[in-house]
């Protein structure tokens, strides 16, 4: 059997840099050795593509800077493959399909999507539109309403609405009232999210959340328990793997708690009635077709006492790392990672 030559790309241009790094280690460490070359390249903070040839267990924690060598993807859609430039001289390395373990702008967002196709590589995950609407908060919310999702209360500011922060302020006041959440609208891991509890407490947010994203989404609080299931194939073939349920160390699942607390834990299958999880299993499925998804995603929603289910968002790139929901709910659904890569591989090249 020919291997294939899989293109993994990860860090980027992104709040969720160092995530990604530790996404592409779990990635590539679970990519079957028998099937696939693996062409790593990172992309570093300032957006300079490097690719490496050393060891993959570095990924997490080396200057990368110091040891890559200068590569870029060529659109190309004749000599389909990566630019590997030493310095007058230029070597076209195969490329069979791309693997983007980039979480948040400048992957998550369509824009590697895009490049993918101009290039005519086959790409995993969703595409171009799915991964554009997904990763905009404001349209995902206006789909999820189309398709009769319930959602929390929200509001939409942009950067310019915030030169006048009193009407801005004002408005969060009596239309959602406290608690509320600022939100980025298009960034991942709970980069610049803000619980708000009054007043004095909104400006702050929404400046947090306009320092990383342009449009910003307020939301009523929603009391319930966190619960998130993995989606994964295409067409006629869409699997939602068993829910999770998030126990966050933290007032809520911000940053620090996913990835700095160790008190903050999963546990998989979600301790909820047969009833309920089928019911988050379908609303799953049916964003995940709203958006023309295909390959993966992760869908999170809120659980109420009166076991109300409220839609919270969609990730199209979910996080691999060792406390990441997506693979552990399909660990646990009887689908363990190496078999899913190989499946996302399988969707991408059809």
């Amino acid at each position: 059997m020919d291997k294939k030559n899989v293109l993994v790309l990860f860090g980027g241009v992104s709040p969720e840099h160092e995530i990604s790094k530790i996404s592409a280690n779990t990635v590539i460490k679970h990519l079957s050795e028998e099937k696939y070359h693996v062409i790593p390249v990172y992309i570093t903070r300032e957006g300079q593509w490097l690719l490496y040839d050393g060891t993959i267990d570095h990924i997490k924690n080396i200057a990368w800077e110091k040891f890559g060598t200068p590569a870029v993807l060529s659109p190309d859609r004749v000599n389909k493959g990566l630019l590997r430039i030493v310095g007058d001289k230029v070597r076209t390395i195969p490329v069979d399909a791309v693997f983007p373990v980039l979480h948040g702008e400048n992957g998550e967002d369509g824009t590697i999507q895009g490049l993918c196709d101009l290039a005519g590589i086959p790409c995993v995950g969703c595409g171009l539109l799915a991964s554009a609407v997904s990763m905009d908060k404001t349209f995902m919310k206006i789909i999820a309403g189309h398709i009769g999702l319930a959602q929390a209360k929200y509001l939409v500011f942009t950067r310019y609405d915030l030169e006048d922060m009193e009407a801005a302020a004002k408005k969060i006041r009596y239309q959602i009232g406290y608690p509320c959440f600022i939100k980025p609208a298009s960034a991942g891991s709970s980069v610049g999210i803000s619980k708000v509890t009054n007043k004095m407490e909104v400006e702050k947010g929404l400046r947090a959340a306009a320092a990383v994203s342009k449009k910003i989404v307020v939301e009523k609080a929603v009391k319930g328990r966190e619960i998130e299931c993995g989606v994964l194939g295409e067409g006629a073939d869409i699997r939602v793997s068993l829910p999770g349920e998030v126990i966050s160390a933290s007032e809520f699942y911000d940053y620090d708690a996913k990835y700095h607390n160790a008190e903050s834990k999963t546990i998989i299958p979600a301790p909820i009635p047969d009833d309920v999880s089928e019911r988050i299993q379908k609303m799953a499925y049916d964003i995940f077709k709203a958006v023309d998804g295909s390959g993966l995603s992760r869908v999170d929603f809120f659980l109420t006492e009166a076991e109300d289910i409220i839609f919270n968002e969609i990730n199209t790139v979910p996080g691999f790392t060792g406390i990441s929901m997506f693979a552990m709910a399909w660990e646990a659904s009887g689908v363990p990672l190496t078999d899913i890569l190989d499946h996302l591989i399988e969707i991408a090249m059809r």
